[in-house]
């Protein structure tokens, strides 16, 4: 049966007291719609239509793809009146309604709904709540069949004392579509053309209403203010850390790790407290990952150790590297295997070959360092002329000493030394000491400046 989705994404968002429009208010970094649109393709469905309002070109411009069909409502008067929009572009056989403010619905869930909606069947996904203030309420009749929804505003106080409330996620034949949108009413409390009407027309009309429950209430858990944000972000990083253990990590304290991407996990992993993985994370088999580090889009093979207080950005770590203390390794920085970045080493767009070392307080820019050199503590690479970038190049088992400026472009062969203090501007030989320092003079006599009296 052909599928379409159409998410409701046009409200402003008051409560959230923001300029940004209340659908990209991120949950886990990324903008609530984005994990509803995330959620509705893996549905497979024939289209996906977002219906947008407030901020329509920025959440157009954030998140424009080849297969969203994005309807503007100019004007909003309800739930019912954002899904009509829609309409005019609608051909499948069952349309799915989702939320742009409910980022924590999962396939799963949405897929047992949809096995429950037919041609002459709709499907209702509805909670049970121990306090559903806010919720439309689920009218049942004698036989447990669903009847209606009655909305907070509009329930009795009876109504109001029932439990299942309606997520307002529903599935529905689209051939009836048309006809029962043309029929809702906005004589109610809030003047709005109610979507939950629809239950009602369907009940009347002789089909049935079927149910669906999540298995965490907190899936169909909306954010209309920074409270509620909060919760979705919190509660969403509780279910990541769960299955991350579930696949063999161990997280020191669950509640003080988040992920905000993608992270592919290997067995016997070790993570400390306050660990941010962004983007695309690959972490392979026995990595530790130190207290307070954020690593974005990287990959951490086996055996790599990610100590304190580090930021890897689109760098990788070969088996049994290190890095940290407060180690920062930026985009294209690559460590060999077994090669060690101690504590304040900034790389950027550098390569380490297998056990090269640089053990603290360096900048490596540009650079390609072989296996088993070693980098004094001082040493920066000057790779940048003002205006363009240049290439330093460091052969195998080189030793550079401390507090040295490596002008680029330059070559430093295999098994080379550099002094201490050099500023290198030419070429180094394999096998050879370059010392490039200015000759000391020892001045007799020489008085220091005074400090003149202030008027």
């Amino acid at each position: 049966m052909s599928l379409e989705i159409v998410i409701l994404a046009a409200g402003q968002g008051t409560r959230m007291r923001s300029a940004l429009p209340k659908v990209l208010h991120p949950v886990a970094g990324k903008a609530m719609l984005g994990h509803v649109i995330d959620t509705a393709r893996e549905l497979n469905p024939q289209r996906i239509h977002v219906v947008i309002g407030h901020g329509a070109e920025a959440v157009r411009e954030r998140l424009a793809a080849d297969d969203l069909n994005f309807v503007l409502q100019e004007q909003q008067h309800g739930t019912g009146h954002a899904v009509a929009q829609a309409l005019p572009f609608i051909s499948a056989e069952q349309v799915l309604v989702l939320y742009g403010d409910v980022p924590l619905i999962e396939a799963p869930t949405l897929e047992r709904l949809l096995a429950h909606a037919g041609p002459a069947q709709l499907a209702l996904l509805t909670v049970a709540l121990d306090d559903p203030t806010g919720y439309g309420r689920i009218i049942r009749d004698a036989r447990g069949q669903v009847t209606a929804i009655v909305e907070q505003k509009d329930a009795t106080e009876e109504q109001r004392a029932i439990r299942e409330g309606n997520t307002g996620i529903l599935a529905m034949p689209g051939a009836r579509m048309a006809e029962w949108m043309g029929r809702l009413s906005n004589s109610n409390a809030q003047g709005e053309y109610y979507l939950t009407d629809v239950i009602a027309m369907a009940v009347a009309d002789g089909l049935a209403v079927a149910t669906a429950q999540p298995e965490d209430a907190m899936e169909v858990q909306g954010a209309n203010d920074r409270r509620q944000l909060a919760e979705l972000e919190r509660h969403y990083q509780q279910r990541a850390a769960c299955r991350l253990m579930a696949q063999g990590v161990t997280l020191l304290d669950p509640a003080r790790f988040d992920v905000r991407g993608e992270v592919s996990v290997g067995r016997d992993v070790v993570i400390d407290i306050n660990v941010i993985l962004e983007g695309r994370v690959v972490i392979e088999d026995g990595v530790e990952i130190g207290p307070n580090c954020v690593i974005r889009n990287s990959t951490l093979r086996c055996g790599a150790v990610v100590k304190a207080n580090s930021h890897l950005e689109g760098a990788e770590l070969g088996e049994g590297a290190d890095c940290g203390p407060f180690a920062r390794l930026r985009p294209g920085s690559v460590l060999g295997a077994r090669a060690h970045v101690g504590n304040f080493v900034e790389l950027k767009n550098a390569v380490l070959g297998e056990g090269a070392k640089a053990g603290h307080l360096a900048y490596l820019g540009d650079a390609e360092i072989g296996a088993l050199s070693n980098i004094g503590a001082g040493t920066i690479t000057c790779n940048y002329d003002g205006a363009n970038k240049h290439r330093t190049v460091i052969g195998v088992d080189a030793f550079i000493g401390t507090n040295n400026s490596l002008v680029a472009p330059v070559t430093i062969g295999d098994g080379a030394t550099t002094a201490a203090g050099s500023v290198i501007t030419s070429e180094v030989p394999a096998a050879t000491l370059a010392v490039g320092r200015a000759r000391q003079r020892n001045i007799d006599g020489w008085q220091r400046p005074v400090k003149k009296p202030k008027a």
